[in-house]
């Protein structure tokens, strides 16, 4: 669907009085209707965001833009802000009744407190008797400062 004749009036209408005679030349031997019917098919996309026309044309360049210098600078127009719903707030027993089920899982996980628990387990194997890879044992004993 074109944006409707009434609005492409009316941008004429203001690139005339901003450009004046520049604007006028360059449409002289040219049907008015075709011209003004290309600016409404290719301008349809802003029928429902007149904002961005209007912000095109309160940034207009210099000298008077064609059809696709105008369009690209509809383009340019900042989108519209979108409106953000408000958070909802966490149900404070829902949080709690989470919380207690990772309890069990934060009380076996040593790691979190001793970043080097891994090489003091892989020590405790050697000691206990494993054998361990070359590599498990210079991993854990550089970690340990063990020479």
């Amino acid at each position: 669907m074109s944006l409707p004749l009434q609005a492409i009036d009316r941008l004429f209408d203001r690139f005339a009085t901003t450009y004046g005679v520049a604007w006028m030349r360059q449409w002289e031997g040219v049907d008015a209707v075709s011209v003004k019917t290309m600016w409404a098919a290719e301008l349809a996309g802003y029928g429902n965001h007149l904002k961005a026309i209007a912000w095109a044309l309160e940034n207009l360049p210099e000298r008077c833009p064609n059809l696709i210098e105008f369009r690209n600078l509809c383009r340019l127009a900042p989108a519209a802000e979108v409106p953000v719903l408000p958070a909802n707030k966490a149900d404070p027993q829902r949080v709690a009744a989470e919380l207690a089920k990772l309890a069990p899982l934060l009380a076996v996980t040593t790691d979190i407190q001793d970043h080097k628990a891994w090489a003091k387990r892989l020590q405790a194997r050697e000691l206990a008797g494993e054998k361990l890879g070359m590599a498990q044992k210079t991993m854990y004993r550089a970690a340990l400062g063990i020479k």
